[in-house]
């Protein structure tokens, strides 16, 4: 079950706020309004912090959907109280907007629908092929709870500087093979699990971008964690995304994830451009057999899937143990000159680049989606 966002917000402005004149839509006090299949999420910020009013425009605003738009909805409703900010504040929320980052030109976030796809791995191999094509790239390694990309580029041991930027001390991405890199996995040890609900994961990758000097950089690439979570949501909260590139692998079962993944970008209420897919492990050629392709997991499953989704196609990368030993090792396989596997890199990622400009041309900059952080809000789900 789906449900239009501008039938809940004629919904809410038939609800006032206790001690205001306008109603909720027109006051400005419904700061947005997300779907996510059967779900509906209400993002409300009220001058006041009296607890009886937050509690009476919550119950307002669950029980107006329900008896307007349907009583099977599951409601959430994320209650802020606005209070003057600080300039520091201020600077973040004008990033928190969609406004262009100083010195970033793209922000590409890497998604996988399905674990163990080989997102990281198609993320690293992706920027160090853009670096050695002379761009400026960073990698910022979303994935807090299973951070692998220190140890694809071989810094595993590596920890951030503090440098001084202006009156502010900012943490200096640490940088091999011409890629800055930042990860929660510079600050915490190698068999330590980050065991953190969402609003901390959320505020410490807001530390690594905002707490950072990444300088002048033509792509910043995300590599986000597997699925459609919390930490999708923070991040496309907090940074305005050009563009979205999806990795599957054929099988079916990695597809129908795949396919949220896609979906989860082209929501009403966040519309982050899908730059296309990428087949990871889409046939495997024995070395000894070097013009025999077997297509172990099923063929061309992620191409036939962008052309039903009508997304680009951006590639096939081979299944290949040389790009498994590569990250093993931290050394992502394209740097392995005058191979397949570096061909393979270099056609995808050409293909990346093709639709970042072809995206840059057609459409206006994203904006950052504003969804009220969950630190502090009240959530209600009631059937």
């Amino acid at each position: 079950m789906s449900y239009k966002k501008q039938e809940i917000l004629a919904a809410l402005e038939t609800i006032t706020v206790a001690g205001e004149g306008k109603n909720m839509v027109e006051s400005g006090a419904i700061r947005n309004v997300v779907t996510f299949a059967d779900e509906i999420i209400v993002d409300l910020t009220l001058s006041t912090p009296a607890m009886h009013i937050k509690k009476r425009a919550e119950a307002d605003i669950i029980k107006t959907i329900k008896e307007k738009i349907s009583e099977e909805a599951k409601v959430q409703v994320n209650i802020a109280v606005e209070a003057p900010p600080k300039q520091e504040e201020k600077q973040k929320a004008n990033l928190i907007k969609g406004k262009p980052i100083p010195g970033i030109q793209n922000i590409i976030a890497v998604a996988s629908g399905k674990g163990g796809v080989g997102k990281s791995t198609v993320t690293a191999n992706l920027a160090v092929t853009l670096a050695n094509m002379g761009f400026k790239v960073g990698v910022l390694d979303a994935d807090i709870y299973g951070p692998s990309i220190p140890i694809m580029f071989d810094v595993a041991e590596a920890r951030p500087l503090s440098v001084q930027v202006g009156e502010k001390s900012k943490m200096k991405p640490v940088e091999n093979y011409g890629v800055k890199i930042l990860s929660i996995g510079f600050f915490t040890k190698p068999d330590q699990a980050v065991i953190w609900r969402g609003p901390m994961a959320s505020k410490a990758l807001n530390q690594l971008i905002f707490d950072a000097d990444w300088g002048e950089l033509d792509f910043m690439l995300i590599d986000l964690p597997p699925g459609t979570g919390d930490i999708h949501l923070s991040i496309m909260q907090a940074l305005p995304i050009t563009g979205a590139v999806v990795v599957s692998t054929p099988q079916n079962v990695a597809l129908a994830d795949a396919r949220k993944g896609v979906s989860m970008f082209q929501q009403e209420s966040i519309q982050v451009p899908v730059l296309g897919i990428i087949e990871n492990m889409a046939y495997f050629t024995p070395e000894e057999l070097p013009d025999h392709k077997y297509y172990i997991f099923g063929k061309e499953g992620a191409k036939n899937l962008a052309d039903d989704l009508n997304v680009p196609f951006l590639g096939e990368i081979p299944l290949v143990q040389s790009i498994r030993e590569a990250g093993d090792v931290g050394r992502p396989a394209a740097m392995q000159t005058a191979t397949a596997t570096e061909s393979a890199f270099e056609e995808v990622t050409k293909k990346v680049v093709e639709e970042t400009v072809r995206r840059n041309e057609a459409l206006p900059p994203t904006e950052a989606i504003k969804i009220t952080t969950m630190a502090g809000c009240s959530a209600v789900n009631k059937r």
